[in-house]
């Protein structure tokens, strides 16, 4: 799912969901087209990393998002309809989803994103979707990942997107982010959530929750959330970017 902005966002290029934050980790195969397209409406940096971002009104990641989207719509319904007969549920996946999103309702604040964390990274195994669906790039709305029962780092991201906003967080306090990995040259993709004021990562590869300001050596690239699919338009490493910002503080 990462770019090397322009010369790599015209091809397909494939999303290794090893994520070496605090310790390198073995990379797992995964993988995504990023096109971006024209980008306005720069807006002042509430976001993670607190770099500013431009929306982008075309391109493959918004084309990618805008079709989870559309599927989401239908899961959406099929949600609802299990929500409220639960013995007439036909979706296994459905009643699934709702058992994480109960336990997450049940708690507040920090244990209540870390509850979505952690049920999401144990109902999902890592697959990549050559592996999975024959395809290079393929992004699956949460109940269609839970009926396959794995998935790449993206897949993983968006199911914690949407179980915590039907588990009450606001939709402004959600992101799906994608870095790249300076130092292994692979993308990946995280849900954050912020609380406090504070951006917290949710990783496919960690119960854990962490900050995006412990994050080292990794470039945001992408950022999504209710309004669509952003690009970050300053983009230092994210250790040059926690320097710079304790400089200005002092």
């Amino acid at each position: 799912m990462g770019i090397s902005l322009h010369s790599r966002a015209l091809r397909a290029v494939m999303l290794a969901c090893g994520l070496a934050w605090l310790v390198p980790m073995a990379p797992l195969n995964a993988a995504s087209l990023l096109s971006p397209g024209p980008a306005e409406l720069i807006r002042k940096s509430t976001e993670p990393f607190g770099l500013p971002t431009a929306l982008l009104l075309d391109g493959g990641l918004r084309g990618k998002w805008l079709g989870v989207q559309r599927r989401l719509d239908d899961e959406l319904v099929q949600l609802a309809i299990c929500e409220g007969d639960r013995e007439g549920c036909v979706s296994p996946e459905a009643l699934r989803f709702l058992a994480i999103i109960e336990s997450a309702r049940a708690n507040e604040g920090r244990a209540r994103l870390g509850e979505v964390n952690r049920a999401v990274n144990l109902a999902i195994r890592p697959g990549s979707d050559l592996a999975l669906y024959g395809q290079v790039d393929v992004w699956t709305s949460p109940l269609a990942t839970l009926a396959k029962g794995a998935g790449d780092c993206e897949d993983y991201a968006i199911a914690k997107f949407v179980a915590l906003h039907k588990a009450g967080v606001a939709a402004e306090d959600l992101r799906i982010v994608v870095m790249h990995d300076q130092l292994s040259g692979e993308d990946h993709a995280v849900a954050a959530a912020r609380l406090d004021g504070r951006w917290l990562l949710l990783d496919n590869r960690r119960m854990a929750m962490i900050e995006d300001s412990s994050v080292r050596n990794f470039r945001p690239t992408f950022v999504i959330d209710a309004h669509g699919v952003s690009k970050y338009t300053d983009a230092p490493l994210v250790a040059e970017a926690a320097l710079r910002s304790a400089t200005q503080a002092n």
